[in-house]
Order: C-alpha cells, then structure tokens, then sequence
C-alpha cells in the first residue's frame, strides 16, 4: 500500500479524515514532502515568500485497524528512501545562533552514493531520520510542529531505518501520521533545520492491547529511550529520566539505589532538539 504526499495535515487531532485504513501487519509506502511542503528546492527560492501555515506537513492521518484507546501503538520504521537533493536554511532570529545572523541563506545539498554533499570536498554520511511522527491526542488538536506525550515533532536521530516507536492510542484507530524527514541531522537541530528532504517513509503497525508508555518509547537492536518532550530542557531531563527509572523496575532484580546507579553508569541522556516550543530529550538504555 502506498500513501500520497497529497494527503497531508498540519495537526494531529481525532478530527481529521483517515487518509487510509491499514491492518496489522501491512508494510505501507508513505510519501512525504520536507518540513517547507518543497517551497525551498532552489537557492533562487524566496525565503520571504515562505507560506508559514504550510511548514511541518504530516502525511495521513493512517487509520490502524483495531486500534482502541488504552492500547499502544508500536511504529516499525523499515526504510527511508531519500529525494535526490535535500534542502537547509539559517536565519536572523532562528535557533541558537539566530542572534548571530543577519538576513537567511537557503543551501542545496545533493545526496550522493556516499553521503551528502556539502560542497568544497566536504560529503558528511546519511543519517536518515523521520522528525515528526506520531498519534492524535484524544481532546485537543496539536500543530504538527510541537512534540509531546503523542509524538509528534520529536527531531529525535535515533527514529531511523530499524527503529521500533511504542506511543499510547487515544483516539479510535490510532489517527497516525509522519513527516519532516531529514537526510542527515546533528543532535539539537540548533540552526531550526536538519538537511530537509522530501522521502518515502516504509512502516508497519502492531498493537499491544491493554499497555501504557508515559512517553513515546524507541526500541532499536541495541537499546531502549524514553522521549520526553516539556517546557525546558530541565523538565524533559527530570521527565525522561524518572520515566526510564519506572520502566526498568520491575524488569531488573536489584534494590532502587542499584537501578540509578546502573542508570548513571550506562545510561546515556541526549539532547534531541532545543528549538520547537517543547524541547525534547531522549534517556538511552543498553540492551546489553
């Protein structure tokens, strides 16, 4: 099954339109423009003219068979097929350094067979990752530029090719979506964009009926995260962090003391990104 890049929303909320229905099981091919809904293609593309209201577009929303509130939605990301070109901007006022800037410059970047090619003999290697991906949240509507408990925009490296997301159903079939796929992206995306590319996205879904995530929860083949998105950096630490303590209790038979002391030894606390209106952090955990 595949989903056009035509069926896209700004939100995820319990009141948009199923752009698909999908079982259990089935691989779908999800299309996806880049964050600016492809407005920047060329460094000849006006920033200025920039629509503001078409920024972050979802594909979707796909409605999961069976799904039910009080499930959890478990997301396999198998593959992400890149455009052949992707697109990265810096600007006055934008991001960390913003204050630093004046005026904004669009830059191109080519993806080649060995990485993306930043020009001048510089080629930095892929990192594929989807940065907004999630479910509708069950009483509110939230713009597909702000992360939360439901997913959303997450900017996390990690949701790559092999990446398993655990998120709470609350809303009848789930209502899930995904988008703002980067080709490569630092932790942090501290300049506003990651190498911002139009994709196609293959996943599937599994539920687990009856289970609860507090936060989105990743899964690859060496670890487990927590991804909490808050106001502050130190809310999601302090959020990510408790979260990860209360789903490794009852898995480990050691004393409370033992488990954040093993947390401390090899747990690892990363910064996902620090410039959409929540800030999101993940806490990793080896499998091992």
């Amino acid at each position: 099954m595949k989903i056009s890049s035509k069926d896209v929303v700004y939100s995820f909320s319990a009141q948009h339109k199923p752009a698909a229905k999908v079982g259990c099981g089935i691989k779908v091919d999800i299309e996806t423009y880049d964050c600016f809904c492809n407005q920047l293609r060329s460094e000849k593309d006006s920033f200025d003219k920039l629509d503001w209201d078409r920024i972050n577009p979802a594909t979707g929303p796909i409605w999961v068979e069976g799904a039910q509130p009080g499930d959890v939605l478990k997301v396999t990301s198998h593959k992400i097929a890149l455009s052949d070109y992707g697109t990265s901007i810096a600007g006055q006022d934008m991001g960390i350094l913003g204050s630093m800037l004046s005026g904004t410059q669009t830059k191109i970047i080519p993806i080649r067979e060995d990485g993306a090619d930043f020009g001048n003999g510089r080629i930095f290697p892929l990192r594929k990752m989807i940065g907004v991906i999630g479910v509708a949240p069950k009483d509110s509507s939230i713009n597909t530029g702000t992360p939360g408990r439901h997913g959303g925009n997450m900017d996390n490296t990690m949701v790559g090719e092999g990446a398993n997301l655990y998120f709470n159903v609350e809303t009848e079939g789930a209502l899930f979506a995904l988008g703002d796929v980067h080709a490569v992206m630092g932790d942090g995306e501290i300049g506003v964009s990651g190498l911002e590319i139009p994709a196609t996205v293959t996943v599937s879904f599994e539920l687990i009926k009856h289970a609860n995530v507090e936060f989105p929860m990743l899964e690859n083949e060496a670890s487990w995260s927590v991804i909490a998105s808050e106001p502050s950096v130190d809310q999601a630490v302090q959020s990510a962090t408790e979260t990860m303590y209360r789903f490794l209790k009852p898995q480990l038979d050691l004393t409370d003391h033992e488990i954040v002391i093993l947390m401390s030894l090899v747990g690892n606390l990363q910064i996902c990104q620090v410039v959409d209106p929540l800030k999101t952090v993940r806490f990793v955990v080896p499998k091992s």
